[in-house]
């Protein structure tokens, strides 16, 4: 299996812990071994020195050069569509379900069961009518 995501200056990253959880970001900069400069104008995201564990890299890049302004790295963004392109990733799809879900309240997560036992015994009804 090879790798097809590379830690390079331009990666956008989804940061996976702290208090910037969930956000993505820009690689301005990498360190050392270890850590990388990151930004997300767009997001929120002020510039910081970040750990690799922190943080996990996406397929999307844009173009900018290293430590590049803010100003830049914002327009970079905007002529890439990285935010749209982001949220109509699967990933970014998986990620909303599961903060929609966790938000659910009892009554709710009642009628998502009652909703799914029904489907269940519909499909059921169709596939003993195939049979």
């Amino acid at each position: 299996m090879t790798f097809k995501r590379y830690m390079e200056v331009g990666r956008v990253v989804l940061i996976n812990y702290g208090p910037e959880e969930g956000k993505l970001a820009t690689v301005i900069d990498i360190v050392d071994q270890n850590r990388c400069l990151i930004e997300g104008p767009t997001t929120g995201v002020l510039r910081q020195v970040i750990p690799f564990t922190r943080i996990a890299l996406t397929d999307l890049t844009v173009k900018i050069q290293r430590n590049a302004r803010q100003k830049t790295i914002a327009k970079a963004w905007e002529e890439a569509d990285t935010l749209a392109t982001w949220e109509k990733s699967s990933w970014a799809k998986k990620l909303s379900s599961r903060k929609t879900k966790a938000s659910l309240g009892d009554f709710d997560r009642f009628k998502v069961m009652v909703a799914k036992k029904q489907k269940a015994a519909i499909i059921a009804k169709k596939m003993a009518e195939l049979a």
